[in-house]
């Protein structure tokens, strides 16, 4: 009995390992065949393979049949890439003629990428320039002390840098010997024929009219003259020292009235043409940034900064608090009415440079990439010139993918055409 059970167990083991070998050699055959792929019955035999039911285009001939890979290459017939990949193929819609640029995706497609359009629609526009700049002093309301007769200061009532003076209060007490000659000219011939010679000559010099009165009057001409204030003001440069002497013309006092101030704002190139003269301005300043000033632009200069490209404004801003202080920093914001234009979401804008482009929705699932021409752009949106009318759709989400189906279709058509050339 053992004999005969060895010899089975010898016979079959070289079975066991025969039909093993059997076995790997077909599934060996079997993924060559899958890898390879089994000759097609027809020019259609593997858009019916790939979709059951009547092929891929439900029983229509596909159009043409594009790489896989998305490389530019379309064949008119079934074949397969380098990678042994099958050609997908591109089905005619069935509708007729058809604008080449028109996108047509499905509306299932349509949900999954999130598409979303909004009507084209004359809006109301503002275009808000902002800029900085800074506070200076009004120039117009600066005055200059600056005597037209030479002495010494033997009393200084204004005293210190930042004294805020009144129009007609006394500044100094001045003695001149050359008005103390021309005051005894004058009165040596009052009531003569030669006073109104000496009258004009101390009218010249900016006598004090006040003191001319009193000489008119036969008073004794008195030793020292009070100088004062020509204006109202706050005193930013005092050079004038209790007896010190000064030389006609020179500059003892400068005071500038601060209830008025300038803004000096630097605006670019390209905001210039959205900014004009009596433009209202709303000023902000460091020190006080919950506090906006009103101002209105009085002067826009006549050259751009040859380096930074910007155009200067002058804004005047009134002062009455002394709040505003010259050389603050500030920011300037003008609000520059555009009317009512037609304009699109900015998200529906799509940029490449050098042009811009709509995807315009010309039914369900259809839409087609149309070039605009652009104008001012606002938050949120912007001004269309061009390409577009009111009452229309533009897509305002999703666009790039949309956008990229559409160079796919364009590009395919223009191999497809080259090939029927």
């Amino acid at each position: 009995m053992s004999n005969a059970s060895n010899s089975k167990r010898g016979i079959a083991l070289p079975l066991a390992l025969l039909i093993l070998l059997a076995g790997l050699a077909g599934g060996a055959g079997a993924v060559l065949w899958l890898w390879k792929g089994s000759p097609p019955a027809g020019p259609m035999g593997m858009a019916e393979a790939a979709t059951p039911g009547g092929g891929p285009c439900n029983g229509k001939p596909p159009k043409l049949y594009r790489n896989p890979m998305g490389a530019p290459d379309v064949s008119s017939t079934p074949k397969k890439d380098s990678m042994g990949m099958d050609y997908i193929a591109v089905c005619d819609d069935g509708e007729g003629p058809q604008d080449a640029s028109v996108v047509k995706i499905g509306l299932d497609r349509v949900q999954r990428l999130g598409v979303r359009s909004e009507v084209v629609e004359e809006r109301r526009l503002a275009r808000t320039v902002r800029t900085f700049a800074s506070v200076q002093y009004d120039e117009r309301r600066q005055t200059v002390i600056a005597p037209k007769f030479g002495g010494w200061i033997e009393k200084l009532y204004v005293n210190a840098t930042g004294d805020v003076v009144t129009a007609g209060q006394k500044l100094f007490d001045v003695y001149s010997p050359e008005l103390n000659v021309l005051q005894q000219e004058f009165m040596l011939s009052h009531g003569m024929q030669g006073a109104g010679a000496a009258d004009g000559r101390l009218r010249n010099l900016d006598y004090p009219q006040a003191e001319l009165e009193k000489l008119r009057r036969g008073d004794k001409a008195p030793h020292t003259i009070a100088v004062p204030a020509p204006a109202a003001g706050t005193v930013v440069e005092k050079m004038a020292v209790e007896g010190m002497r000064y030389q006609p013309g020179e500059t003892l006092f400068r005071i500038v009235d601060t209830r008025t101030m300038w803004v000096l704002a630097e605006v670019y190139e390209q905001d210039l043409g959205y900014v004009k003269v009596g433009d209202i301005a709303r000023v902000t300043v460091n020190a006080w940034p919950d506090r906006p000033f009103e101002g209105k632009v009085i002067f826009i200069y006549p050259g751009v900064g040859k380096e930074s490209r910007t155009a200067r404004l002058r804004i005047e801003v009134t002062n009455p608090d002394g709040l505003l202080r010259a050389e603050m920093a500030a920011t300037i914001e003008i609000l520059a009415p555009l009317g009512m234009a037609v304009a699109v979401p900015e998200s529906a804008i799509i940029d490449s440079g050098k042009r811009q482009v709509v995807l315009v929705e010309r039914g369900e699932g259809k839409y087609e990439p149309r070039p605009v021409k652009l104008g001012a752009r606002v938050p949120g949106y912007a001004q269309v010139l061009e390409g577009l009318k009111p009452g229309e759709r533009v897509v305002t989400s999703a666009t790039f993918l949309i956008d990229a189906e559409s160079n796919l279709r364009a590009a395919l058509a223009a191999f497809t055409a080259g090939d029927a050339k």
